[in-house]
């Protein structure tokens, strides 16, 4: 069993940016595919990027430039770097866990992002 805690969520301007960190516990970490998603009001929960255990990375095309997923191994932590926000990128985004092989297992309990004018 693995347990995700989200952190760094809040109230930006637009423009700004904000750094979500995702901490994992168990022993293997090291092996997940890690990724963040969102779900704004009203919409589909999406992918905004995942990255492999060893580090390929993969950013969903209306974050690509703007957002940077990274992990530490080490710290059992992933994170998402967000730059120039905008409003459209208002809502609550969740850390997700899978092994290579199989589905979207893990999930956290989500944290707000919201992006003001």
């Amino acid at each position: 069993q693995v347990q995700l805690v989200e952190s760094g969520g809040g109230l930006v301007q637009a423009g700004g940016s904000l750094r979500l960190s995702c901490a994992a516990s168990g022993s293997i970490f090291r092996f997940l595919v890690m990724g963040w998603f969102r779900q704004a009001p009203g919409k589909q929960r999406e992918l905004v990027a995942d990255i492999t255990g060893s580090g390929t990375t993969n950013c969903a095309d209306s974050v690509k430039g703007r957002f940077t997923i990274s992990r530490d191994n080490a710290k059992n932590t992933v994170y998402l770097q967000m730059n120039s926000l905008k409003p459209e990128d208002t809502a609550v985004y969740y850390c997700s866990a899978r092994s290579p092989s199989s589905q979207w297992t893990y999930w956290g309990q989500g944290t707000q992002v919201t992006v003001s004018e």
